[in-house]
């Protein structure tokens, strides 16, 4: 028989911790021998292990209070589980190592092949190197926080730059930034905006504020809107005459 300093030491855990355990209910806390010590036991030491690997596994205190009071078919399908649990756990804590490897090293990029592919063709088509790191920007805002829904706005976006007509405009929009927010031209090309957003979509297809992905193209406008005072009254402009 061993005191609870001894049985603490012999697990690896502080004698703090299973007074824990027994206010929870977890170990049963032996009587008091004549000297006024509890001793513990072998079978105490063993319980006190699978309390430590189930806490140690994550499993909430509660949870485990539930399982040593489980039949052996109930425990072994929620060890299982909890296995399965932390299986995915660690392909977690591994993708985030990896992350953090790669931003370490200076080449994070959280960006499907095909965006980072895209970016290159901006700079070829023309674009400034600002839009093109706005863009890149805007894109990982986008694909971090909505990734399901990202990926069909930069399809869209895509399909729209291959069309030369409409690239052109994108060029323009890009020129726009140093522009004085008063410049007529601003007025014009919001004019232009509006007519081809018109012939791409119509009316009834515009997207609505609350279709579900509404929240990236408000992220990435407030980004667009504040580089630049042009832009910012452009995108006013847009969405006034869109009735938006």
């Amino acid at each position: 028989m061993i005191t609870i300093g001894q049985l603490a030491r012999s697990v690896g855990v502080s004698v703090k911790t299973v007074r824990v355990y027994h206010d929870k209910g977890l170990l049963p806390e032996p009587e008091r021998d004549a000297s006024g010590y509890r001793r513990y036991g072998a079978e105490d030491a063993i319980d006190l292990i699978n309390i430590r690997t189930l806490a140690e596994a994550g499993v909430p205190l509660a949870r485990i209070r539930d399982l040593r009071s489980a039949d052996d078919a109930s425990f072994q399908q929620a060890v299982g589980q909890i296995d399965d649990e932390l299986t995915d756990r660690i392909r977690d804590l591994r993708a985030t190592q990896d992350r953090l490897r790669r931003l370490a090293d200076g080449r994070l990029a959280p960006l499907p092949e095909d965006v980072g592919s895209h970016l290159e063709q901006l700079a070829r088509w023309g674009f400034t190197q600002a839009w093109v790191d706005l863009q890149r920007d805007l894109w990982i805002l986008a694909f971090a926080t909505h990734p399901d829904h990202a990926i069909r706005l930069f399809r869209d976006q895509a399909e729209m730059l291959a069309t030369p007509a409409l690239r052109q405009l994108f060029l323009a929009y890009d020129q726009a930034r140093d522009l004085d927010a008063d410049n007529s031209r601003v007025d014009a090309l919001a004019d232009r905006i509006v007519e081809a957003t018109l012939e791409r979509y119509g009316h009834g297809r515009l997207p609505k504020p609350d279709d579900g992905i509404s929240e990236i193209p408000a992220l990435i406008q407030g980004k667009v809107n504040a580089s630049s005072p042009a832009w910012r009254r452009l995108d006013s402009l847009i969405r006034a005459r869109l009735g938006r």
